[in-house]
């Protein structure tokens, strides 16, 4: 399937796995770049020699193209770029930040740079910015979230009317036909992470895993707002922190309640009980592991039937 976002990255299919933290390594994207994807290595849990061994990695597992994904609201940013530029990342997704600090740098190194916006606002600066695509990621998707609360059926279009860059559509997007409803919107590829959370080569507990996989329909809500927006799974932490948000809690208190860890203990250590389980909406339509292939296979054997069972 040829569109502006597989030209650009040099992928055979417009699918990008989500560069999550604690689930991305370099087994993940080793293996969606290998399917034909493109595979992202989640930085955000990575202190910059982590960094750099799967990196390394990701390169031996694979001749194809991946990149790195770096949130830009973290302290370790430089030396993460500054090992990025080291070992010759061509591709990089950035997020929650401004990409007009690091995008102009990048691309003196003939970085591929994309950046993740949830409105329509930051997509303008994106493209100010010198960005090569721009990632519009829904209200819908888990993790860290944007404030407008703008739906991915919304954003889309609306992100489309603004710039004509690559555009790539994230939030709930976990099957081969919402795939198709994302491009129809206007999107040039999509970005998959709830989905490739749940494979076989995610870096994720086991447990968190069956947790998305027993996940249902309103299963996941938006919580901490007063801090970052985040879409969790409901559990026993969970819980507390919306009993705190009810009573008032101040975003002191809640950073206190939060603590230092919390996503790691429950992501990476699997305790599903006390730890943050970041995940999105589409957790809901899935109902089983599989290897990152196979789940790449289905989502576009879904794609093709159902655009070939629109009417006309």
């Amino acid at each position: 399937m040829f569109t502006p976002v597989t030209s650009l990255f040099g992928i055979e299919h417009p699918i990008i796995q989500g560069g999550m933290i604690w689930c991305s390594g370099w087994r993940l994207a080793a293996a969606v770049s290998e399917a034909g994807g493109l595979g992202l290595i989640g930085a955000g849990s990575m202190p910059a020699a982590l960094l750099e061994e799967h990196i390394i990695k990701c390169r031996a597992a694979t001749g194809k193209p991946f990149g790195v994904n770096v949130p830009l609201l973290f302290s370790r940013v430089e030396e993460q770029f500054e090992v990025i530029i080291r070992q010759g990342v061509k591709i990089v997704f950035t997020s929650a930040g401004n990409p007009a600090v690091w995008t102009p740098r990048l691309k003196e190194q003939g970085i591929t740079v994309a950046h993740v916006v949830a409105g329509v606002r930051a997509a303008q600066k994106c493209a100010e910015s010198g960005v090569d695509a721009i990632v519009a990621e829904g209200f819908e998707a888990g993790g860290h979230n944007g404030k407008e609360e703008t739906t991915t059926l919304t954003l889309i279009p609306l992100v489309r009317r603004v710039t004509s860059l690559p555009l790539i559509a994230a939030g709930g997007i976990a099957t081969g036909r919402v795939m198709l409803a994302a491009m129809a919107l206007g999107a040039d590829g999509v970005q998959v992470g709830s989905r490739f959370a749940a494979s076989e080569e995610s870096s994720a507990h086991p447990e968190f895993k069956r947790k998305i996989v027993e996940a249902g329909d309103g299963s996941t809500f938006l919580m901490l707002k007063k801090l970052m927006p985040v879409r969790l799974l409901r559990n026993d932490f969970a819980r507390k922190v919306e009993e705190a948000e009810a009573s008032g809690a101040t975003r002191e208190m809640l950073a206190e309640l939060l603590g230092k860890g919390r996503n790691r203990l429950g992501m990476f250590e699997g305790d599903t009980s006390e730890g943050e389980l970041e995940i999105g909406q589409a957790a809901a339509l899935i109902d089983r592991i599989l290897p990152a292939a196979g789940i790449i296979r289905e989502m576009l054997n879904e794609y093709q039937a159902a655009k070939a069972a629109l009417p006309g």
